[in-house]
């Protein structure tokens, strides 16, 4: 485990934060003891975006233990997140444009019915604003700069998806899902279900493979010092 280290991701740090975060200790570590780091000693990276907005688990992989990111990218993942219904976001989360759809509100049982459709393998295009690729570059980064982002749909599979508390305007679950799935796509598909809308306005992540949020050993301080 010395090779990679469990973060809890606090809220307004983008993934590329925590890696220049943990860099920079390292770099400082052998100018402490009045050496100089190779490239590869500073050699850090993630296995697994969270968006800004997002807390939670993330593993950071350092030295060698970077060629072995691939191997986490396959990994399930465990959510536990917070839908805002009657109204949407242009990025699915609280940093985008907020739009007003309804005031309707599902009655529990609308809302419980709704959620077990989207249990088992399920079609779903990720959002504009992800790191996919496209011709290149990525999609949010094309989305950002106004032109069009054309994502195909892909499968990926829900393996529960649970009600944790509903509460008009909030509906909070906990869910496993595989590689690939996008909680904030979800979350508007729920809302769409639902003719409401929906944007996520929490999301974090507790469990990557058989790493779980409880194993971690960092929580950043916020001033980023």
């Amino acid at each position: 485990m010395k090779d990679i280290i469990l973060i809890d991701k606090p809220v307004g740090w983008t993934s590329f934060d925590v890696v220049a975060k943990i860099r920079g200790k390292i770099r400082a570590g052998y100018v402490k003891r009045g050496e100089k780091p190779t490239k590869r000693q500073l050699r850090v990276g993630h296995a697994g975006t969270l968006d800004p907005f997002a807390t939670g688990l993330l593993v950071i992989l350092i030295g060698d233990a970077c060629k072995r990111a691939g191997e986490f990218l396959k990994l399930d993942k465990t959510y536990e997140f917070t839908a805002k219904l009657g109204e949407v976001s242009s990025t699915g989360d609280p940093e985008g444009e907020v739009s007003t759809i309804n005031d309707t509100k599902p009655s529990q049982k609308a809302v419980t019915e709704a959620l077990k459709q989207f249990e088992g393998v399920i079609s779903q295009v990720p959002p504009r604003f992800s790191a996919i690729k496209i011709d290149g570059k990525r999609a949010y980064q094309l989305a950002r700069e106004g032109k069009e982002v054309v994502i195909p749909a892909r499968e990926v599979k829900i393996d529960w998806l649970e009600l944790v508390e509903y509460d008009y305007p909030l509906l909070k679950c906990v869910c496993d899902v595989s590689s690939g799935t996008y909680i904030r796509t979800l979350v508007e598909d729920i809302g769409k279900k639902l003719s409401t809308g929906a944007y996520c306005v929490e999301l974090r992540r507790t469990r990557i493979g058989t790493y779980k949020i409880s194993d971690t050993l960092f929580t950043l301080d916020v001033s980023r010092e």
